[in-house]
């Protein structure tokens, strides 16, 4: 009906704007909080210009974001629903014959379209934002972040090629990983059986291999060698190095699927890639269970009392929901269950659970 399709849009407008504004809020929020952190950054490593700073702090924004995504639909949600509670707009509805499945499915409607957005293009933009920032921050600061660069230790690095594994030790990496320095090389065959240690000054990778150089080889039962180059096979290529020792947040949505083929191939653990990529695909039905969860929390009437109990409550399962994927995600992360287990299991479970709590209002 005519009239009907018209208060859907006008629901999904009161959902889309609420929504929009409460993201908007967190999004300032976080430029101030981050903002800060590079003034203190700059102080403490080495005066940087204003304008540098704040380009720096821009680029880093949309990854922030995006992962804030969720709670802004929580929030938006709850806010919607009350504002047509207090005017009296959801009794009328009620009166007129709606259920509950019927005035919050143009919620669903615009949260399952913002989802898809924001996997499919917001995403790729952030992580390309996010990418430009790392090499930004690496020039600024001569600093940047890696597996062969950790923290208070040296880094070491399994990987596979074609003619067998080998395990990577390096003192200093550069250039994203594609550059090491003062490199040590303990090479393997097919079988998995010991060939060669190599000690080199340092190693560039090239195309299927690293090239080490000023090498001293040493081989069972040999004395070492020296060599002016030696080469070690890799299935990691320069294009992809960066992607699978580098940040999660800088990469794509599209790029994650091959990244992740292309680190099992050279024997590279692809556990944080792939949580990353389940948790974009399950995005949209994240933003659903946050819909849901705040149409439990928002329906009763003004009139009825405690409103804003029920809504501490919501707020409060919201972040307990979260806390909850954190959990898991690092269960995840630490190869106790598989990966879609640990992305997928708390949202169904919290999906489940809105569903029942909502037939138990709406049918009682």
């Amino acid at each position: 009906m005519p009239g009907f399709r018209l208060l859907h849009r006008y629901i999904a407008a009161r959902f889309l704007s609420a929504i929009l504004a409460v993201f908007t809020i967190c999004t300032v929020l976080i430029f101030i909080i981050d903002f800060v952190e590079m003034l203190r950054q700059s102080s403490k490593f080495g005066a940087v210009p204003f304008s540098t700073l704040l380009a720096l702090t821009l680029l880093r924004l949309p990854a922030y974001t995006e992962i804030l995504l969720g709670f802004a639909v929580l929030a938006g949600s709850i806010a919607a629903m009350l504002q047509l509670s207090r005017k009296s707009e959801l009794a009328v509805m009620r009166a007129a014959g709606m259920s509950v499945w019927q005035f919050t499915w143009p919620g669903l409607v615009v949260v399952l379209a913002l989802g898809a957005f924001a996997i499919t293009v917001y995403n790729p933009l952030a992580a390309h934002a996010r990418a430009s920032a790392e090499a930004m921050f690496a020039q600024i600061y001569g600093r940047e972040s890696n597996l062969l660069r950790q923290k208070g230790a040296n880094g070491w690095l399994r990987q596979d090629g074609r003619d067998g594994p080998s395990v990577i030790h390096a003192l200093a990496a550069k250039d994203k990983g594609r550059a090491l320095n003062g490199v040590t090389i303990f090479q393997y065959d097919r079988k998995h059986r010991f060939i060669a240690r190599i000690d080199g000054a340092s190693a560039t990778l090239q195309q299927g291999h690293w090239l080490v150089r000023d090498a001293w080889v040493s081989r069972l039962g040999a004395p070492p060698v020296r060599q002016a180059t030696y080469q070690v096979s890799t299935f990691l290529t320069p294009e992809k190095v960066a992607d699978a020792l580098g940040s999660v947040l800088s990469l794509s949505f599209w790029d994650l699927p091959d990244l992740i083929a292309v680190t099992k191939r050279a024997g590279l653990k692809p556990i944080r890639y792939q949580i990353q990529y389940e948790l974009l695909l399950a995005r949209p039905f994240l933003l659903v269970v946050m819909v849901l969860l705040a149409a439990t929390v928002s329906l009763r009437s003004f009139r009825g009392g405690g409103i804003q109990t029920m809504v501490i409550f919501g707020m409060v399962g919201g972040l307990g929901f979260f806390l909850l994927i954190e959990v898991s995600r690092q269960i995840g992360t630490a190869g106790l269950v598989p990966p879609r287990l640990a992305v997928w299991s708390p949202i169904i479970a919290a999906l489940l659970l809105s569903l029942t709590v909502l037939l138990h209002q709406e049918d009682g």
